[in-house]
């Protein structure tokens, strides 16, 4: 062993550990074959070598929450890191529950980084606030850089995009999802050097402005190992075309506008061209897509594993009409617009399908205009054993259909059921949903995550709490009786890793019985409930290794807590909280 790496093992404070009998260059072959960050925690627990070996053996390390750990921390524990995947704010920021300016800044994580991991090669960072000089600040500090994820991000604007494609000269991967991104111009594109040719991902399907097309279309012809494109809405069906023929080797596909209308010869060629996508398993895009041009895909959609049409309002007849041509269909993303007739087309069309996700078109639309219902969701779990994960928006429900779904797909992992109508009962018989939930966690006994709604007493809290034993993820909204509800869940739930709250009537009491789970667990959030500022300082008093914050916009300190966030530490309370944020 390194002379150095003998010393780090020595100032570690492990040499109470059991020494391993393996060579140490055996013991890091080893480790180098394992992927899950799960399992390489638990090997570096078993002994002193073994912590030494995987501490040295890592080259990726995921990271759910920025505030959990320095990066100081993080480059002391794992000297050979390439690979990064950092999660900053809370959920919930999604749906815009968490103030602007709240934190979650990369830059002293790239300052860190700079200095002790020159060779970073992948970035990977969700809801993380990323700006124009950060990216600069990247794409001019790691010469083998690789690849970047930016996932529901915001702080930056497509001339940080220009910075790294003029800077990174080994980009393999350019990937920008959902991001709150100020988009100047299309010009972006035509920073990558015309000899630059090693690109295999490019995904700017959220950008809004038109681009340069001619540099785009150079780009793609250039880069012959280009196996994943994502455009964006502005890229015209004749354009799609055009980059089809530069590069019939995609697996991924992220399509333009579907709408603008083409002449008999340029629709001609453009189901020419998707018929010689023959390894395209993943599609998605198709904004504004209408009956008259759908047909062009059915070529490439023999050996699709994934159509994500959440961006595409399609039809219950155009989409069963697409269905048809998707036999092996596994993963499936639509809108509330194919109704229950579309979703009856799933069960009769995808008998291989694990993964579902229904959105709402508008979840803002009052009344019920068209949308799916329990009817469809059954037709689904008849027709897709297979079925384990489900995100299901809706606007009615029933408690029997519910225990149906259940008994028809009972390895459910991920049960997310969201009644848009809060505190909505069963529309059937006027009772709250507790028999549904409760069937659902009595039944599926693989469950990770769940996402409870409508009206609910404390018995599907109960039933929680004793029956989902390896539950890791729990979303409530306005939902529950009373704190024993949600004492059940921190009672029972030994595996319980993410707890998300809001607009529920659980108090101080439900706050405080988490004493022996929070340590163990990622994040706890509880928003608009009955919590106050004492019971926080009493939770930040009895527990000093956890950071708990509360969130007040006008900086006051009166008695309620209106938004708390509680997180494991090893880094202590952040130094970037801004001035609603007060630390206890």
């Amino acid at each position: 062993m390194d002379p150095k790496r003998k010393k780090d093992c020595h100032d570690s404070g492990e040499s109470t550990r059991v020494a391993s009998t393996f060579p140490d260059e055996v013991l890091e072959r080893v480790l180098a074959l394992v992927k899950s960050h799960k399992d390489r925690s638990s090997v570096s627990l078993v002994c002193k070598d073994w912590y030494d070996a995987e501490r040295w053996s890592r080259t990726h390390v995921f990271i759910g929450n920025c505030y959990s750990v320095s990066p100081e921390i993080v480059v002391r524990r794992f000297p050979n890191v390439r690979s990064v995947t950092l999660k900053g704010k809370p959920r919930f920021s999604d749906f815009n529950l968490v103030p602007p300016n709240w934190g979650a800044d990369i830059r002293c994580w790239l300052v860190v980084f700079a200095a002790k991991y020159r060779c970073l090669e992948e970035l990977r960072l969700k809801r993380m606030t990323v700006s124009d000089e950060s990216l600069e600040f990247l794409a001019l500090s790691f010469p083998n850089f690789k690849a970047l994820l930016l996932h529901s991000c915001d702080g930056f604007s497509t001339d940080g995009l220009a910075a790294i494609a003029t800077h990174c000269k080994n980009l393999t991967e350019l990937n920008i999802q959902e991001n709150d991104i100020y988009d100047k111009s299309g010009c972006w594109l035509s920073c990558f050097p015309e000899n630059f040719t090693s690109l295999e991902v490019l995904n700017f399907a959220y950008l809004n402005n038109d681009v340069n097309f001619e540099a785009l279309e150079r780009l793609v012809s250039r880069c012959k190992s280009l196996n994943v494109l994502k455009v964006n809405k502005n890229i015209t069906l004749e354009q799609l075309q055009r980059l089809l023929i530069c590069a019939p080797k995609l697996t991924e596909l992220g399509t333009g506008s579907f709408l603008p209308e083409l002449t008999d010869r340029q629709y001609s060629e453009l189901k020419r061209s998707f018929s010689i996508c023959s390894n395209l398993n993943v599609l998605s895009g198709l904004s504004e897509a209408t009956a008259l041009y759908l047909p062009a895909l059915y070529p490439a959609c023999t050996n699709l594993t994934f159509l994500n049409l959440s961006d595409a309002a399609l039809q219950s007849e155009e989409f069963a009409k697409l269905l048809v041509h998707c036999p092996r269909l596994r993963r499936l993303w639509v809108l509330d617009t194919v109704e229950d007739k579309g979703l009856e087309a799933v069960g009769s069309n995808c008998p291989l399908l694990e993964e579902l996700r229904v959105f709402p078109s508008d979840p803002y639309e009052e009344g019920i205009v068209h949308g799916v219902t329990e009817s469809g969701f059954i037709a689904v779990s008849y027709g897709c054993r297979r079925l384990h994960y489900v995100l299901y928006f809706c606007r009615q429900m029933t408690n029997a259909a519910v225990e149906t779904i259940v008994q028809n797909c009972p390895d459910f992992t991920h049960f997310r059921l969201c009644i848009m109508t809060p505190c909505q009962p069963d529309y059937r018989t006027n009772e709250p949903m507790d028999k549904a939930f409760c069937a659902v966690v009595k039944t599926c006994t693989k469950l990770r995550r769940l996402a409870v709604s409508g009206l609910l007493t404390d018995m599907t809290f109960e039933y929680i709490g004793k029956y989902a034993k390896n539950l890791e993820t729990l979303s409530v909204a306005f939902a529950g009786s009373s704190d024993w509800g949600m004492q059940c869940v921190l009672g029972g739930c030994r595996k319980l890793r993410k707890l998300e709250i809001r607009d529920c009537p659980f108090g101080n009491a439900a706050l405080l019985s988490g004493f022996e789970k929070y340590e163990s667990m990622r994040s706890l959030w509880m928003s608009d409930c009955k919590v106050t500022m004492n019971g926080c300082r009493f939770l930040a008093k009895e527990m000093p290794r956890l950071n708990v914050e509360v969130m007040k916009e006008d900086g006051s300190d009166d008695s309620q807590a209106d938004k708390v966030y509680v997180y494991r530490s090893v880094a202590g309370p952040r130094r970037d909280a801004p001035p609603f944020v007060l630390t206890l």
